[in-house]
């Protein structure tokens, strides 16, 4: 069997056993299943075990899995929610979190280009790994879901834009411009989103939705496929166009399918979140320089420091900005999932190592950082919440929409 083959097979196993694992675990205390992945993918890889390493085959699979995670992050944005005063404090928290995150990376990294990459990460928030606990716990539908995905979704998209700015090695200028058509590119989609569609639209989706032609599940990856070129074409991270087009594919399903769009994106969500989205957290774990973390010395302190700079930089604006309507501790749950950051870090640390802006140590404690956020702050926001009484309201008690 090829070296392809084992290891993929080794991730599939992975993927079946972890949620076992995490449904044993999760009666005494629920840790987020995305644990389990990377912590048996350390197992296999290369500095424990060393029964699985990535090649060509499987950093393809693990791209495609960062892509359809953040794809379904952009999907799961209800824009009747996410809009008017929660949406402005969102953005300039996250605005204030990359200027804290850029200074504190410029001092730390000891100069600009280390101190980008650092500064960037900071700012990052794993909305799509924070939105499956939210609903786990029965809150995303409430007030306090429709803040945290406000606040998750500027810290999901932000660090993709300044990444595109700040990272992609061209003049800020000419990225602007690139950022420029690319955004018009998306105006554009989602104008002709908004549009009404034509009868037999529906009714195909309807038709084909439980047989083999399966439609609206083709579609769905159509949009995602050419928000993914306009992106790879202008010369963007992937990352962006994934995104743009989960937004675009919620705007026509809901429009044209609405009574159909939660089984479509069950289906959609069958093939990320049981396939694709294990392959790059398994992958994340079997790339983690495990080495270079327990080697000691600098690298491990930093780990704690990148931790605690996550709360600081990304959290310190969440409180001073959050709606005032949140109590003091729906007020530190939004910080504690706002703080959680894991995929984007990996991404933004992938690519500081191949420029060789970062060394493999620093990238390894900003991942481990972001690994133990990913355990502790969730834990933390629910324990947090829980205490208040919040178990989280129904969609039918939400406050009246915000007006812009």
């Amino acid at each position: 069997m090829s070296h392809s083959g084992s290891t993929l097979i080794l991730i599939m196993a992975i993927a079946v056993l972890a949620p076992l694992l995490a449904y044993a675990v999760g009666r005494r205390l629920p840790v987020p299943l995305v644990i389990f992945e990377i912590l048996l993918g350390i197992l296999i890889g290369p500095d424990v075990l060393d029964w699985a390493r990535s090649d060509a085959l499987i950093d393809g699979l693990s791209q495609l899995g960062l892509t359809m995670l953040i794809f379904l992050a952009g999907y799961e944005i209800e824009f009747g929610k996410v809009r008017g005063d929660t949406l402005r404090r969102a953005v300039w928290s996250w605005v204030a979190a990359l200027a804290l995150g850029l200074g504190t990376g410029i001092l730390l990294g000891g100069g600009y280009a280390k101190g980008v990459f650092i500064g960037v990460a900071l700012t990052s928030t794993a909305l799509g790994t924070v939105l499956p606990v939210l609903r786990d716990a029965g809150a995303l539908h409430g007030r306090f879901g429709s803040v945290v995905m406000a606040f998750g979704a500027v810290g999901e998209f932000g660090p993709i834009i300044a990444m595109a700015l700040l990272l992609s090695g061209r003049a800020a200028a000419e990225s602007a411009v690139l950022l420029g058509a690319f955004a018009a590119l998306t105006a554009a989609a989602v104008f002709w989103a908004l549009r009404p569609r034509p009868p037999w639209f529906s009714r195909i989706i309807a038709k084909t939705l439980h047989s083999s032609g399966q439609f609206a599940v083709r579609f769905v990856f159509l949009v995602l496929a050419l928000m993914l070129g306009a992106s790879t074409a202008l010369g963007l991270d992937v990352l962006l166009g994934a995104f743009a087009a989960g937004l675009i594919t919620r705007l026509v399903l809901t429009g044209a399918a609405p009574e159909s769009g939660p089984e479509i994106l069950e289906k959609v969500e069958g093939v990320g979140f049981g396939f694709l989205v294990p392959v790059f957290f398994v992958v994340t774990g079997i790339e983690f320089d495990l080495d270079s973390l327990l080697s000691g010395g600098r690298t491990l302190l930093l780990l704690p420091v990148f931790l605690l700079l996550f709360l600081l930089v990304r959290g310190g604006p969440i409180w001073f900005l959050a709606p005032r309507d949140l109590g003091r501790r729906d007020r530190g749950g939004l910080v504690l999932y706002g703080s959680t950051a894991l995929p984007l870090v990996v991404a933004i640390t992938t690519i500081g190592v191949e420029d060789h802006e970062l060394s493999p140590g620093d990238a390894a404690a900003l991942v481990g950082a972001g690994m133990v956020s990913v355990l502790v702050f969730p834990l933390l926001a629910l324990k947090l919440r829980a205490r208040a009484g919040e178990k989280g309201r129904p969609a039918e008690a939400v406050r009246g929409s915000e007006t812009w």
